[in-house]
């Protein structure tokens, strides 16, 4: 490594007493944990929130349950102030998936029947648009977005695909296997003026982007809080504007179903909210100790830190660029070319993935776009320099050796 690159590596984020980040943490020190995209992590704080909610749960169940309703309603006025939300507007869901497969169930079919979603799609989302799309009689269209695209390239790729057949926009925010944005506030004015739904797939965008919903004119808009903002996992947010949400239900049906939106969310049989009920306490953490603009000012710096240097050492491995242009990027995550022969499918991806903890001693993000295979690389504040030093300089030879076996 360089002494330029050493120098600027950020330095280190350490709690009001001198520990390291890390430490507010419960993670494995046996593992360096560089895929916080993925399922997030709960710091003990939060963890231990959670437990004494669940202690007065299983301590006075029928008090527990009937009081909940009203424990949700004011777990989601903090959540929406998070995210600059009207309260009103506010459904508390387990994930973004459930958000998008909520949308889903309470839409009649509109236009010709047709959805339109891209080829950066979260899976799972895009399954449940295609299901979607055969109870419509209709069909998915997939707007191609190049990978490098621009604001106005990504806008008219997603609205060459809109037309007079479209009956649902579902569009993400931030993707995951491409680390990018897409602009969804330009595409929420195109579909409104042409009367078309939109469903924003955010569930990156809370606590990785200052103000998630500014711009937005969609009406339907889901993010999980437990990525980013390091909630409880099973925490997530489904936004609502317009006459359509009046056909959003739960998808169980409870005693709470003939409630307004979104008050009908709040209660949901047996479910365990202890989650939902302490993630505030996870957001307050890193408000806290460092205030949320610096804590993602150095998840940035550390992001791309470990772009350049896993970058390098992949480069020097194999004599060909691994640095990547997303066109959008985001703050905190990045993606970096695997040696051809790696992850060149999501199946393959998902497999080094699997494979590196036991073999790399880390937990990694692999994923696929096009044929081709990246590391998608996302930082929190209890990653340091090191982890992705590490890497580079570990875990790149390896990669290598994989690579050659694999062609």
């Amino acid at each position: 490594m360089s002494e330029t690159e050493v120098a600027t590596a950020p330095r280190p984020l350490l709690l009001a007493d001198g520990r390291p980040a890390a430490r507010a943490w419960s993670l494995d020190p046996a593992l360096r944990h560089l895929n916080h995209g993925s399922f997030g992590a709960v710091p003990l704080v939060a963890q231990e929130r959670q437990q004494e909610l669940r202690a007065r749960m299983e301590g006075a169940p029928v008090v527990w349950f009937s009081e909940l309703p009203r424990r949700l309603a004011a777990a989601r006025a903090d959540l929406a102030a998070f995210l600059g939300a009207d309260p009103q507007d506010l459904a508390l869901v387990p994930n973004a998936s459930a958000g998008a497969s909520v949308v889903y169930a309470g839409l009649d079919r509109r236009g010709g029947g047709e959805i339109v979603v891209t080829d950066h799609g979260y899976g799972a989302v895009t399954t449940g648009a295609e299901r979607l799309a055969r109870r419509w009689g209709g069909r998915v269209r997939t707007a191609a977005v190049p990978l490098d695209a621009g604001e106005e390239q990504a806008y008219e790729a997603v609205m060459a695909e809109v037309g007079e057949a479209t009956g649902l926009v579902v569009l993400d925010q931030v993707t995951s296997a491409t680390a990018r944005r897409l602009p969804v506030e330009r595409i929420s004015a195109g579909t409104r003026r042409r009367g078309i739904p939109l469903l924003v797939d955010g569930a990156h965008a809370p606590g990785l982007i200052p103000a998630p919903l500014d711009g937005w004119d969609g009406d339907f808009w889901t993010g999980n809080l437990h990525k980013w903002g390091c909630a409880p996992r099973g925490t997530a947010a489904l936004v609502a504007r317009g006459p359509l949400r009046e056909g959003l239900y739960p998808l169980i049906d409870s005693w709470g179903t003939a409630d307004p939106y979104p008050d009908r969310f709040d209660q949901q049989g047996t479910l365990d909210a202890t989650g939902q009920l302490a993630a505030a306490t996870a957001l307050d953490l890193v408000d806290r100790a460092w205030g949320w603009s610096a804590a993602r000012r150095y998840m940035d710096e550390l992001a791309g830190y470990g772009a350049r240097i896993v970058g390098a050492a992949l480069a020097g491995l194999t004599g060909a660029d691994a640095s990547v242009d997303v066109g959008m990027p985001v703050p905190g995550m990045r993606l970096v070319r695997l040696p051809d022969g790696l992850g060149e499918s999501r199946p393959a991806a998902d497999a080094l993935r699997d494979r590196a903890p036991a073999e790399l001693g880390v937990e990694a993000a692999f994923t696929s776009f096009g044929g081709v295979g990246y590391l998608r690389l996302s930082a929190h504040v209890y990653n340091t320099a090191e982890d992705y030093e590490y890497f580079a300089e570990k875990c790149v030879p390896v990669l290598g050796e994989w690579a050659r076996a694999a062609r």
